[in-house]
């Protein structure tokens, strides 16, 4: 939407910047609404808060500062550089996902064809900047090539990215000393269950002798 209202300040070198732009309104537009559609509550509460915010005040603030606060060549200079702001944050926004490939080491959610599109958008834009001698839509799309081609060599870098393989044969097991204690004593009976021999005194053996004397002599 910014780079629309860039391009109708300036005298018929915008259309393409109008035709491309405009096609990006409403492919982005589509994807907000299926994002909206089916993300949960929170989220599509805080969407529409954010889009409300950004896209309709933010974006009729700026319209209103340009028009009351602006004139003529000014104008583009200061729409310019608010374009070139917003370009470097949509350029910067995919360092989140290669923060996230680098630490699981895997590009599952960085598509090659996102990053080839990516880094061939932005240098053909970069040419036609400089072909058009337009500072504002040069900038940020050198920018975009240096980090679509980074987002391209890290892809080529985890794509073939093998984990260092684990020995899958288990070591045998040793069993503490305390373990086999365990199983001993788990094995053998309460020491309720066991029982005593009988155990004879002294005393009571010396009487036993004396009966069995006693009785030989009567015999």
């Amino acid at each position: 939407m910014l780079w629309i209202y860039y391009a109708m300040q300036k005298d018929g070198s915008g259309f393409l910047l109008i035709t491309i732009n405009s096609v990006g309104c409403f492919i982005e537009t589509i994807y907000i609404v299926l994002f909206i559609t089916y993300a949960n509550k929170k989220a599509r509460i805080s969407t529409l808060k954010v889009l409300g915010l950004l896209n309709f005040l933010g974006f009729a603030a700026i319209i209103l500062v340009c028009e009351l606060l602006t004139k003529g060549s000014n104008r583009e200079k200061v729409l310019g550089g608010i374009c070139v702001g917003f370009s470097v944050c949509v350029f910067a926004a995919p360092l989140s996902i290669m923060r996230v490939v680098i630490r699981t080491k895997s590009v599952e959610f960085m598509p090659f064809s996102l990053s080839l599109f990516l880094t061939l958008s932005a240098i053909t834009w970069l040419f036609y900047g400089l072909a058009i001698k337009d500072f504002y839509v040069a900038l940020p799309n050198i920018m975009g090539a240096f980090l679509g081609a980074v987002q391209m060599i890290l892809y080529i870098i985890y794509k073939y990215y093998k984990a260092p393989k684990t020995d899958d044969t288990e070591k045998p097991k040793t069993v503490s000393g305390h373990s086999i204690d365990m199983v001993k004593l788990a094995s053998t009976p309460a020491s309720g269950d066991l029982k005593a021999p009988p155990q004879t005194h002294g005393g009571d053996l010396e009487g036993q002798i004396e009966k069995e004397m006693a009785n030989q002599i009567q015999t």
